[in-house]
C-alpha cells in the first residue's frame, strides 16, 4: 500500500515538472518575441548650400563723387577733428556696376581751422573723409580729400566767388568768400600754410586778392553739395550684393 502511494507520488511528480517545461518553453520564446527590438538610428545628412563668391568692383584713385552737407559748419566755431555727414548725390560705378548707391552717408573730419583775421584774411576749413556706409549696412574706411566739381574752368567775380576745376589737386579747403556762398573751395599753396591759392586754382587770375581780402569766415552750409576725391583706390561689390 505504502510503495503504490510512493509509486503514484512519484508519477504526479514527474508529471507536474514536465508540465512546468511545457509551459516554459511556451512562455520564454512567447515573452522574447514581446519585447520590441530597438530601430536603428537614421543618420541625418547636412546639407550645405554653396554660397557664390562676392565680386568686388575697384574705384581708382583719383574717383571723384558729388555729396551734399548735411549740417552747417564754420571756420569760427569748428574744431579740429569735429566730424560731419555727407550724402552722395548720384550713383557711383565701377567696372559697369553701382557700387556706391545715391543716398550713400560718407563722414568727414576737421583736420585743419583758421579763422578770418583782423588783418582781413578769409577763414579757411581743411577738410579729410574718412569712411563710406551704403544703404546695405557696409561700411568702409575711406581716405579722401574735398574737390570741386562745379566747372571745367576756373572764374572770379567782383565778390570773390571761385568755382574752378580741383578734382586732381591736393590741399583743397573751404574758404570764406561771399555773402551768397558762405564758403568757397580753393587749393592753398604750401599745404595750407601759404598766403594764397595754389597755381592749380587762381594763379595768374588775380583770385588771390578777391578771395583773401573779404575777411569772411568760412560757412559751410546745409545742403552745399561739393566732391569727393578718392586718394587711395577701394573696393567694393556691387550695390544690389547683400
Amino acid at each position: 500500500m505504502k510503495a503504490q502511494f510512493n509509486s503514484s507520488r512519484s508519477r504526479f511528480t514527474i508529471g507536474l515538472l514536465v508540465l512546468i517545461a511545457l509551459i516554459a518553453t511556451t512562455v520564454v520564446p512567447a515573452f522574447g518575441q514581446s519585447k520590441r527590438r530597438p530601430r536603428p538610428r537614421r543618420s541625418t545628412r547636412v546639407v550645405v548650400k554653396k554660397v557664390p563668391p562676392v565680386s568686388y568692383y575697384t574705384l581708382n584713385s583719383g574717383q571723384v563723387f558729388r555729396v551734399r552737407m548735411n549740417q552747417t559748419i564754420t571756420s569760427e566755431t569748428a574744431r579740429v577733428g569735429d566730424q560731419f555727414t555727407t550724402t552722395v548725390v548720384d550713383p557711383v560705378y565701377a567696372g559697369g556696376f553701382e557700387v556706391i548707391p545715391a543716398g550713400s552717408s560718407i563722414v568727414g573730419q576737421v583736420r585743419n581751422v583758421k579763422r578770418a583775421s583782423r588783418q582781413s584774411k578769409a577763414g579757411t576749413i581743411e577738410v579729410h573723409f574718412v569712411s563710406l556706409r551704403l544703404p546695405t549696412g557696409i561700411t568702409r574706411a575711406i581716405n579722401g580729400d574735398l574737390s570741386d566739381v562745379t566747372s571745367d574752368n576756373i572764374n572770379a567775380d567782383n565778390e570773390g566767388e571761385v568755382s574752378g576745376k580741383s578734382a586732381t589737386k591736393r590741399n583743397v579747403v573751404f574758404v570764406g568768400g561771399g555773402a551768397a556762398t558762405g564758403a568757397l573751395i580753393g587749393a592753398i599753396a604750401g599745404g595750407g600754410k601759404g598766403a594764397g591759392l595754389g597755381a592749380g586754382v587762381g594763379a595768374g587770375l588775380g583770385v588771390v586778392g578777391a578771395l583773401f581780402s573779404k575777411g569772411h569766415e568760412a560757412v559751410v552750409k546745409s545742403g552745399t553739395e561739393f566732391g569727393v576725391v578718392l586718394n587711395q583706390s577701394l573696393s567694393l561689390p556691387a550695390a544690389n550684393v547683400r
